[in-house]
């Protein structure tokens, strides 16, 4: 996990313009991006991973807590923004809209807003924190809503917002607990019930899932500590994450018969690259091209929910497949059975990786994020208890 951690911040502090502060999408693990492609989700993951760099001494502090304040204010006074939310892809050196087909992303925002709030509680640093709080206060949860009690899942200047909506459970807890927790746009508490929670079950495991790959039950637990909590509906979804990863788990070896990599050790497929490209895949049930890839980041982001046996992967595929590991940790996925090898990380699945490593070890940002009124604020107008 030190690795892992290490390799990680490597790619954040790295891949991103000192001018800016904002982080590619994603590199080649073995280093030297030169792409202009940026992701706000990728720099949310990256100023929480400054601070676990700052705690752990991966770097000088002076200069971490000088690209973070770079970062702030930067998002605050110079990246454009709509109603206080960000377009998803942005050029890295300007900030502005990658191009005309990128949408404005309430869910990537969010993930921007986890690691500024971050940033803000660990730090707790006047100029950081003003810079934080104007990010975060600008933001118009209820604009996001369009008339609805569920959010719109994007907005264009072309189209405006979209029909889709975030109405079932998937990584959105993350939005509806800042929502709720605005100081300066809260959202009607009845919108934490508006989303459905759809019921599986599979290998003896029950569970809420929204057909959706692993990564959905990972991100809103990287920053929100839902552990030993229910909310006014009575689910403890720490709980939840647990059950979904060994499920997940169980319909991997369910495929050995056509992918004979897949074993006790060797098992993991959520959102990634594979052979042909970037897709959504997973299971149970089966969703995607699945062809015996494995996704490192899958066991990685499940760490603190079922320890023994995603370390288990990630210690065999570090002895056993060298070639996915390189400067910047795992490479985002590999087939064992073909032998294809990724040539990239993905900054949110290297920011995953991290933190939930992070989370086991010492629960340093759970404890840190959780300190926020706004999260306090979240949490109780859920119900949590």
């Amino acid at each position: 996990m030190e690795e892992i951690e290490s390799a990680a911040f490597d790619f954040f502090w790295t891949e991103a313009s000192p001018v800016t502060g904002q982080i590619r999408d994603r590199a080649p693990a073995a280093g030297g991006g030169t792409n202009t492609f940026s992701s706000i989700a990728s720099t949310g993951y990256g100023l929480t991973a400054l601070c676990v760099g700052d705690k752990r001494g991966y770097h000088d502090k002076g200069q971490i807590k000088a690209r973070v304040e770079t970062t702030l204010d930067f998002v605050a006074n110079k990246m454009p923004n709509e109603h206080g939310f960000y377009y998803h892809f942005v050029d890295i050196n300007t900030g502005e809209r990658y191009n005309k087909h990128v949408e404005l992303s309430d869910i990537d925002s969010a993930l921007l807003f986890c690691g500024v709030l971050f940033a803000r509680q660990y730090y707790n640093d006047p100029q950081i924190t003003k810079l934080a709080n104007i990010i975060l206060d600008r933001a118009d949860w209820k604009w996001f809503l369009n008339g609805g009690k569920t959010y719109s899942m994007q907005w264009t200047p072309e189209e405006g917002f979209s029909p889709a909506r975030w109405d079932h459970y998937c990584e959105l807890m993350m939005m509806y607990l800042f929502g709720l927790g605005s100081k300066t746009h809260a959202i009607p508490a009845e919108c934490w019930k508006a989303w459905t929670r759809p019921p599986i079950s599979y290998a003896g495991y029950n569970f809420i899932y929204g057909d959706s790959p692993l990564f959905v039950h990972q991100y809103s637990h990287a920053w929100f500590d839902f552990k030993d909590k229910k909310d006014e509906l009575g689910i403890n979804y720490f709980d939840n994450s647990v059950k979904a990863t060994k499920a997940h788990k169980a319909f991997c070896l369910s495929l050995r018969d056509r992918f004979p990599d897949y074993s006790e050790n060797v098992w993991g497929i959520t959102a990634s690259d594979y052979v042909k490209g970037y897709t959504a895949w997973g299971g149970p049930p089966a969703k995607g091209p699945i062809d015996g890839t494995v996704v490192p980041c899958a066991a990685a982001g499940s760490l603190a929910f079922d320890f023994e046996d995603c370390i288990a992967v990630l210690r065999n595929i570090r002895s056993k497949y060298p070639k996915a590991w390189q400067r910047y940790g795992f490479v985002d996925a590999f087939n064992p059975l073909t032998g294809w090898y990724d040539k990239d990380v993905i900054g949110i699945d290297q920011g995953i990786s991290m933190l939930m490593a992070e989370n086991h070890r010492t629960g340093m940002i759970w404890k840190t994020f959780n300190t926020a009124p706004e999260v306090k604020a979240g949490m109780k107008a859920a119900g949590f208890h």
